[in-house]
Order: structure tokens, then sequence, then C-alpha cells
């Protein structure tokens, strides 16, 4: 009995996961185009703030995701509480979900 729940519960948390789960390449490729590599990278800070640094400052945020993608798709957020530009992820939804996956993940 113990077996059948802890294979139910592993099997479910693995799709919930992979459902969130993102193509590191396919991100790259994706910010490579976008030109995020002009202000950001993955460790270092630049104009912007590092992915790691952004994955850490939204870590065990509900909603982080959510936020991100809604700041990427619309070119605003808020910097220091100022309204600022930034540019937009260029490609359809799954392409923005995937890089966001991508950034907080880091």
């Amino acid at each position: 009995m113990t077996r059948i729940i802890v294979s139910s519960l592993a099997a479910l948390l693995s799709a919930s996961f992979g459902a969130q789960a993102q193509d590191a390449a396919k991100a790259e490729a994706t910010i490579k185009a976008s030109g995020c590599g002009k202000c950001h990278s993955v460790s270092a800070d630049k104009d912007g703030p590092s992915f790691k640094k952004t994955a850490a400052k939204y870590k065990g945020q509900a909603g982080a995701a959510a936020k991100l993608e809604g700041a990427l798709k619309s070119g605003s957020m808020k910097v220091d509480g100022k309204d600022v530009k930034h540019a937009t992820v260029k490609g359809g939804d799954a392409d923005l979900k995937n890089v966001v996956a991508y950034i907080l993940s880091r």
C-alpha cells in the first residue's frame, strides 16, 4: 500500500514539474534572438541583473513566473520603484514561458 502511494505521489510530482520544464537550448536561442544578452547574462550583472540574481529575487514567490512573463510581454517593469521600458521576448507565448522558466531555474 505504501509503495502505491509513494509511486502515485512521485508520478504526480513528475507530471507537475514536467509541465514547467524548460528547453534550455531553445531558451538560450530565444534569449539571443531577443537581444537579452546586451543587458543580461547568466551569472554577471551588466546594465541589467544577471539571471541568477533575478532567480534569487523571485525564489519561492508564488506567481513569480506570471509576473516576469507579464513584464517581458508588455515591455515595461518596475526597477527600484520606477517604471522602465524593457525589450520584449521575440516569439510566442510558449517561447516566453520557456525563457522565464530558464531564467528562474538559474
